[in-house]
């Protein structure tokens, strides 16, 4: 009988971080890297209960966490995330850029204020972060970072308005594809996902406001007629962080139920 064949999609040992992981999409991702063997940095801006609560539940599941506290779209706390990092696991091997916030308005109606607050924590605080990671792991000559991008990246979603919210995503997009193509050369992935229209917190606000956006434009927009769960995002992230993509690099992964395809 043949030896039992290598597991690749395995993470254990491997040190990731993952930004806005005291709920919703960060922490079903967090659990996911978890639940295939990583130790997790859970990431919070103002939720250091949650963030608790994430990391005993990955306790819980036999791997190691800790939460750190960083605004990733402030310079210096982006930089001390990644050594506090450093500091308790020795290594990163993996970052997920999830944090990210949405202030819709009408792009007539948009303050400077919310456009620059959507794109320092959407845009400047994924290059912070990713800039502090990337020199750790061209140190190490390898590494694996996922942004969590979105379909609002591609096109423009409707019938709410945040432009603001969509140039950010777009902004993503390509920085993931600039940075793999300069840290290839250093043995680091640099790779993203695309989610469309996904149940969490946020959107369950909506689903009880405005049930007929929900309904007629979010559900119906995509051709499986439903929007997605937080954990149909894991696979595509647990495989872009492992070996499994290891000729996988500055792509886009859409996960949206069909929604962009029509």
């Amino acid at each position: 009988m043949s030896a039992k064949p290598k597991d690749i999609f395995d993470l254990t040992g491997r040190v990731a971080i993952v930004t806005g992981a005291s709920r919703g999409i960060g922490e079903a991702l967090a659990y996911g890297l978890a639940g295939r063997g990583a130790n997790v940095v859970v990431n919070y801006n103002s939720a250091p209960e949650r963030a608790a609560k994430v990391v005993a539940n990955i306790e819980a599941m036999g791997a190691k966490a800790i939460a750190i506290q960083a605004d990733i779209s402030d310079e210096d706390a982006a930089g001390r995330l990644v050594a506090e990092t450093v500091q308790a696991f020795g290594k990163l091997d993996i970052l997920i850029n999830n944090a990210g916030i949405v202030l819709p308005a009408a792009a007539e109606a948009c303050s400077i204020t919310d456009w620059r607050r959507t794109m320092a924590v959407n845009l400047d605080g994924v290059f912070l972060v990713s800039r502090a990671a990337g020199r750790q792991m061209i140190e190490q000559k390898s590494g694996a970072i996922i942004s969590v991008g979105s379909m609002s990246g591609r096109i423009v979603n409707w019938p709410f308005r945040h432009a603001a919210y969509n140039v950010s995503k777009a902004g993503v997009h390509m920085l993931t594809k600039a940075l793999a193509t300069e840290w290839a050369e250093h043995g680091i992935r640099v790779n993203a996902i695309a989610p469309g229209y996904i149940r969490t917190e946020l959107t369950d606000e909506v689903l009880r406001e405005h049930p007929d956006v929900v309904r007629d434009h979010w559900a119906k927009g995509a051709v499986q007629d439903r929007i997605g769960s937080v954990d149909e995002l894991v696979g595509a992230v647990v495989y872009l962080a492992s070996d499994a993509a290891s000729f996988t690099t500055g792509e886009i992964i859409t996960i949206d139920g069909g929604l962009t395809l029509r």
